[in-house]
């Protein structure tokens, strides 16, 4: 059984237009960054990342943590959650964004959660039955 972790948050979308607020943005709305990434290394991973698939390849967890300034087993820490999320996966020692693309990773996450939510549908209606409960 693959371990998935989808998280969904609704925050309002901040005014204008700039990259950083945007990012910040999409990562919290996953659920990406948290409390405890005061520094917010994920979302600065997920931007080094991003600026790599721009130049069509991947990128190695001690090239993120030479350009961020960090431990690679730090960068670790963050590509597994990273990783566990949807939002991008590891090859060969290298790490990719899902998809290629950010817009392809929120498709396949979409997909994902439909998933999911089919799976516990059936189990729901199961139990429902099982439990005598007609529905509404």
């Amino acid at each position: 059984m693959i371990e998935q972790r989808i998280s969904l948050n609704a925050i309002e979308q901040p005014p204008g237009s700039g990259v950083d607020e945007h990012l910040a943005w999409f990562c919290q709305s996953l659920g990406l960054t948290n409390g405890r990434d005061l520094e917010n290394i994920a979302q600065q991973i997920v931007l080094e990342v991003l600026a790599e698939i721009a130049a069509e390849r991947g990128v190695a967890s001690e090239t993120l943590a030479g350009h961020l300034e960090i431990t690679p087993g730090r960068v670790n820490h963050h590509v597994r959650n990273l990783t566990l999320a949807g939002l991008m996966y590891r090859k060969k020692k290298l790490i990719y964004l899902r998809g290629g693309s950010l817009t392809a990773a929120v498709e396949e996450m979409r997909k994902d959660a439909d998933r999911i939510f089919d799976d516990l549908l059936e189990v729901a209606e199961e139990l429902d039955e099982a439990m005598g409960i007609r529905r509404l």
